[in-house]
């Protein structure tokens, strides 16, 4: 695959990832409180928890750190998973009558976001020897839209904070809510999990 069309590739990524796990997701969450459904509510906030770590993957590779290849990689799973994985919303889902368009429409979400998934985790393995190189052509590929966020970011802090956001502010950040991150995972892993298993509650 010639550098043109791999470039191509990332960034229609970039772009489902931002119409399909941002823009879809975030309707979905505001129709939900609107028309009071709160078993979506409870699915799109537990989404949101998981799709943070897509937000710190963004900070990472701001500042062209490698770490930040990885959490991209594992991001589009969680998320996926999280969307499936609860029994109680999934029966509750399941409950609703297939004419009505809130619980058809993330019954369509879903299955699209899972197609998503599969696709950003087929191209972001093609990037893990950014680990080790991070100077390889493909790197550059994955950098243009983080960097490219950034310069709006820097424009937008300056603008209402007068502050400067530095790329290394942004590393700094990705750093921070990584590690928030982890140990949320973790607390929920050992402690949660075993408790009450793939039932949400209201977690």
């Amino acid at each position: 695959m010639n550098e043109l069309t791999y470039r191509a590739l990332v960034w229609l990524t970039y772009r489902l990832g931002a119409t399909v796990a941002l823009g879809l997701p975030l309707v979905l969450l505001v129709w939900a409180t609107w028309r009071r459904e709160p078993v979506v509510q409870r699915l799109m906030g537990l989404y949101w928890k998981v799709a943070s770590l897509m937000a710190i993957s963004l900070l990472l590779l701001t500042d062209e750190r490698p770490i930040g290849f990885l959490t991209a990689l594992v991001a589009p799973v969680l998320m996926a998973v999280s969307v499936w994985f609860w029994v109680d919303l999934n029966e509750e889902l399941a409950d609703q009558p297939l004419w009505r368009p809130l619980p058809l429409t993330v019954r369509l979400w879903r299955w699209a976001f899972t197609g998503f998934a599969l696709l950003s985790v087929g191209m972001s393995i093609t990037a893990l020897g950014c680990l080790d190189a991070p100077g390889l052509s493909a790197c550059a590929a994955w950098l243009e839209a983080p960097q490219r966020m950034h310069r709006v970011a820097e424009v937008m802090f300056d603008f209402i904070f007068g502050g400067e956001w530095t790329r290394g502010v942004a590393a700094f950040l990705g750093y921070a809510a990584l590690v928030a991150y982890l140990a949320g995972a973790l607390q929920w892993l050992l402690v949660r999990l075993p408790r009450y298993g793939r039932v949400a509650g209201e977690f």
